[in-house]
């Protein structure tokens, strides 16, 4: 499945006109899995979290630097939910409106939200920080895909989640 979907993903991009740069690497489930099979690779490495906010039942797709921390009260504020309304959503959400799962999790999967019922907040310093590459994974844990800035936020657009820009410092 996930084979499948990493193909149609490509020829996505590959209809975009958009660069990539891959690594193969075996599965991994977190960025600390992750990080020593990516040395070769320049650029900032995403890290991805997939919320729902208790009171309206909206799903949140949240990418930043790998090496940030995300406090969810903090966030929820900023997005204006209140705190302490933000969590973690499971993992039959995310296969449903995704299509990856734990592990899996990556902007490039809005690909597959046809309804852009996910709401997409990315970490500004990866677009706005100067990397050459922002990377993540191509719905599979078993690669990691680099993009260029411009190129990611064309990619959001193209598939209607345009980005909700935030700091996390």
């Amino acid at each position: 499945m996930s084979e499948e979907l990493r193909s149609e993903l490509e020829k996505y991009l590959e209809s975009l006109n958009i660069q990539t740069t891959c690594v193969e690497h075996p599965a991994v489930f977190t960025v600390e899995e992750m990080m020593p099979y990516l040395h070769s690779m320049s650029g900032a490495i995403s890290k991805n979290l997939f919320l729902k906010d208790k009171k309206k039942k909206g799903l949140w797709l949240v990418s930043v630097r790998h090496d940030r921390q995300v406090n969810l009260n903090d966030l929820a504020k900023k997005l204006g939910l209140g705190s302490g309304n933000l969590r973690f959503a499971d993992e039959a959400s995310m296969l449903e409106k995704l299509k990856v799962g734990q592990g899996s999790a990556t902007a490039l999967a809005l690909l597959f939200d046809k309804s852009q019922s996910v709401k997409f907040v990315l970490d500004r310093d990866l677009v706005e920080g100067g990397y050459e590459w922002v990377c993540f994974h191509p719905m599979t844990n078993t690669a990691t895909i680099g993009l260029r800035p411009d190129d990611l936020l064309r990619f959001l657009k193209e598939t209607g989640h345009d980005p909700i820009l935030e700091s996390f410092e």
